[in-house]
């Protein structure tokens, strides 16, 4: 009779289920210990984000930009949704006066994971601009697919960068939350050491 080993069955960022679990509710916990300080740089850069993709994509009408096609009816959920998400993920970065440093600050290893998952959030920001964006306007969709091509084959794909977009900037932010804190075990080491050497 064959047992199916379900523990590695289903992965995403090459972590289980159960890990994932894991993560989301250490990020949980680590937003229940905010400071409001975060809380508005997160609010903040949120709506500096919408700001900052919204008026140049003439989401919000102005007379400096224009756009051929009408908003679409999920381009101002994307970018809500993905303005929060960035808002709160920039807001790990914020260095509250008494705690430690940033996590990954005195790791390699950890340093190394703050790199990748900042590269990750970058990229999750920015896929929502293309994807809220007038399909015609995009001068490099216009330039490589022509306007009629433009509307036929970039239009379609434009929820999906949204929703990749989402995704990622989620991922990056579950991921820094879950290892906030962590740079502590080094400032650990060195107090120890110092302890040993006045000893």
């Amino acid at each position: 009779m064959r047992v199916a080993d379900t523990s590695f069955r289903y992965t995403l960022g090459g972590m289980t289920a159960q890990r994932w679990r894991a993560e989301l509710s250490a990020a949980a916990g680590t937003l229940r210990t905010w400071t409001a300080r975060r809380y508005v740089v997160a609010a903040v850069t949120a709506a500096v984000t919408v700001v900052v993709v919204a008026v140049p994509t003439a989401m919000v009408p102005n007379p400096v930009f224009g756009r051929d096609v009408p908003t679409t009816a999920w381009a101002w959920p994307v970018l809500l949704f993905t303005s929060v998400l960035s808002g709160l993920l920039f807001a790990t970065y914020v260095r509250v006066p008494g705690s430690p440093d940033p996590a990954g600050a005195q790791d390699g290893e950890l340093d190394a994971q703050a790199a990748a998952q900042s590269r990750t959030g970058m990229v999750g920001t920015m896929l929502p601009f293309l994807a809220v964006g007038c399909p015609v306007c995009n001068k490099l969709a216009l330039i490589a697919l022509g306007y009629a091509g433009a509307l036929q084959w970039f239009a379609p794909i434009q929820p999906w960068l949204g929703a990749t977009g989402i995704l990622l900037v989620g991922y990056a932010l579950v991921r820094r939350l879950a290892t906030d804190g962590s740079c502590t075990l080094p400032a650990a080491r060195v107090s120890v050491g110092a302890g040993e050497q006045a000893s």
